[in-house]
């Protein structure tokens, strides 16, 4: 059995500091995914194909701006010395970040649905670009911290922990505020919505700092590298997909993204369309996730404990989320979504809690191949395959909005019966295909870890 040792013992008030970047992404991620398709088909009045044209081009674009963002800040600075490689840069994601998430909202009233439908797609098209390349500059970074600062399994695990809870109450403000602050039919109250988010966002990246700040030893072992010649942006790229467990975990957090995204966005549908009320109404169903997920946290942390390696537990997660996901095609009350979310929120912070510390064994097993912590490409495609699934949401909205007519009515049987597949069952199956695809592929077992922490502590990586 390996030891941990770590150098520096990071303090628990550090971890919570680096914890509230769990809320800064939960909350503004989960008001995009619950807010921005629904504001520009039900509030702007852009088609469902528009939109949905939209995000997907948005995709395409992130194709290359994730890893490339991780490329291009993974090489020296003037600041590196003295600030390190990361910092600098997520100070300055977190502050453009919150800015661009209020020009989504920003429509111009002048522009028409009917008669500059060309110009209201462009707006959004480039707002969500702009959205989405201050996220990835912030959020490559801020992923790429984790695996370095906290370096043994019990230290991950408990800043994990810690980072959940925070981030809990990020998905609380980021999927509930907004119910209390629109109202349907009011897009300009969508617009208020995004001020207040932009204020929450320049407080909490304020707490952010001393957990993201990097120690001198990990500035000293950056700057030690700094100097050798990196593989070039295609050949890491290329190397990225060489690496199995990699590929697993990315292919099981694309399908678990877009099962949540598909879910958080059908909220609001079924809010507006399904339930009788109004927007206030939704928060309810929105508490009842995360007290599901807020309660199961102790629990999954006892399990971790007790279950050898953090892919075993990803997996038990997943099969919960996917089996509470489904019965919610067939709920049509109140009381009903709220204890099936409750339910399903359970799976979903526990899935949660073990996502990053998942990832950092993966990245380990990547850094110890290539005897270097070059891991900014690496979270970049993590980065991608997360953002990839609002273009599933986007097109799985379009194509069953345009099976079931919701265009035409939004209250017939048929539009409902839509809402109910991409709020239950699409995103049950979704999430039960990356399940299946991780058992199959994943080889990185709690003993293949333990080898793998033993020889970094060697090499001093």
């Amino acid at each position: 059995m390996i030891k941990e040792k770590n150098k520096t013992q990071i303090s628990t008030g550090i971890m919570a500091s680096y914890g509230s970047g769990k809320f800064l992404a939960e909350f503004f991620i989960g008001a995009f995914g619950a807010l921005v398709f629904k504001f520009y088909e039900t509030e702007i009045g852009l088609s469902a194909g528009l939109s949905a044209i939209a995000i997907i081009l948005y995709s395409i674009w992130n194709a290359v701006n994730d890893p490339l963002i991780g490329y291009l800040t993974s090489k020296p600075t003037p600041f590196s010395k003295k600030l390190g490689r990361r910092f600098p840069w997520i100070l300055i994601g977190s502050i453009l970040w919150g800015f661009s998430f209020v020009l989504i909202f920003a429509v111009p009233k002048s522009l028409n649905p009917e008669t500059d439908s060309i110009l209201i797609f462009l707006w959004m098209l480039g707002s969500i670009c702009l959205f989405d390349t201050f996220l990835s500059l912030w959020e490559v970074n801020y992923q790429s911290i984790f695996p370095d600062k906290f370096r043994g399994k019990n230290e991950r695990s408990k800043a994990a922990g810690i980072a959940t809870f925070i981030g809990v109450f990020g998905i609380a403000l980021g999927t509930v505020l907004p119910g209390l602050i629109i109202n349907y039919g009011e897009p300009s109250t969508y617009l208020t919505n995004g001020w207040i988010f932009l204020g929450l966002g320049l407080i909490t990246a304020l707490l952010l700092i001393p957990g993201v700040k990097e120690n001198k030893q990990m500035i000293d072992r950056y700057m030690q590298i700094a100097d050798i010649k990196q593989d070039s942006f295609v050949t890491q790229m290329k190397d990225a997909f060489k690496f199995r467990n990699f590929v697993a975990f990315i292919l099981l957090y694309f399908f678990y993204q877009s099962g949540v995204m598909l879910m958080t966005g059908s909220v609001h549908y079924v809010g507006d369309y399904v339930l009788p009320g109004d927007s206030t109404d939704v928060t309810v169903i929105f508490a009842g996730m995360l007290m599901g997920a807020l309660i199961s946290i102790p629990f999954w942390l006892f399990i971790a404990k007790r279950v050898k390696g953090h892919q075993n537990v990803l997996i038990i997660t997943a099969l919960l989320m996917a089996a509470f996901s489904f019965p919610m095609t067939f709920i049509n009350s109140y009381t009903g979504f709220t204890i099936m979310m409750a339910l399903w929120g359970a799976g979903f912070g526990g899935f949660w809690l073990m996502m990053t510390p998942a990832m950092a064994d993966v990245i380990d097993e990547v850094v110890l191949s290539k005897k270097r912590r070059d891991d900014g490409v690496l979270l970049g495609f993590r980065a991608f395959f997360g953002r990839l699934s609002w273009a599933v949401q986007a097109s799985a909205f379009w194509i069953i909005h345009s099976l079931t007519g919701f265009a035409e009515d939004p209250y017939s049987p048929s539009a409902i019966f839509g809402i109910h597949i991409h709020m239950g069952l699409l995103p049950s199956i979704l999430i039960l295909i990356g399940v299946l695809i991780f058992w199959k592929m994943n080889t990185l077992n709690a003993e293949k870890m333990e080898i793998i922490r033993g020889k970094l502590e060697k090499l001093d990586l």
